[in-house]
């Protein structure tokens, strides 16, 4: 059985849909372990009820940034995990910690990649007038968002959308593909070469991953 350790830092509703896909997608993997950066959060609660060891690692007692990773990398390590999902962990890896897990580590980002990288992706859309947005899984390399696209989806932006209408739109489609790609790790479907390319099934895939048109 493989093991999936999930980093997250708020309600977690990615998470739950990583959990629920264990059950019946993800057969050869389950979530071993949760980490948050932030005490009290409900991801740690869906963690312990679906039998995941749920930890809070709190970055205040820590000097610097990478003595912080370097203690959740150890406490990490403990789970053996095959893959490493970040599921709203809202921290950015040092540089030692994305190396540690290169090609195992997976995020997902609500935009679409190469478009709108960092915040705001949602009010940046919809200033932009741009007629689509969405949401895309990605390899984490030591570039912010700038990993290898695996997998993305759209959804359209209509003219009364708010960020919080376009949030829920995005987000619905982020619980349907994040468990899909989580599943094709574990299966060893998936893999990244040189920190710049993705392969599903052997075939490169293109700069907005196995959804590009």
């Amino acid at each position: 059985m493989k093991s999936i350790v999930v980093l997250v830092s708020g309600n977690g509703s990615n998470l739950q849909a990583i959990i629920d896909a264990c059950k019946t997608q993800i057969t050869a993997g389950r979530v071993t372990a949760v980490f948050s950066n932030k005490a009290g959060v409900y991801a740690l609660e869906r963690a312990e009820k679906a039998g995941a060891a749920a930890h809070y690692l709190d970055p205040k007692a820590f000097d610097t940034r990478d003595a912080f990773d370097h203690e959740l990398m150890k406490q990490i390590d403990e789970y053996q995990p095959d893959v490493i999902v970040l599921a709203g962990y809202m921290r950015i890896l040092s540089g030692e910690f994305v190396r540690h897990y290169m090609g195992r580590m997976i995020n997902i980002h609500p935009s679409l990649l190469p478009k709108y990288p960092g915040l705001n992706t949602y009010q940046r859309a919809i200033h932009a007038g741009d007629e689509e947005h969405g949401t895309s899984v990605h390899f984490v390399t030591e570039q912010l968002d700038g990993g290898p696209v695996i997998l993305q989806a759209k959804v359209p932006i209509f003219d009364e959308d708010t960020v919080e209408t376009l949030t829920e739109r995005v987000q619905s489609q982020e619980h349907r593909i994040y468990p899909m790609v989580v599943k094709w790790l574990v299966e060893e479907r998936l893999f990244m070469k040189d920190g710049k390319e993705a392969y599903l099934d052997g075939n490169l895939l293109g700069i907005h991953g196995y959804a590009e048109e």
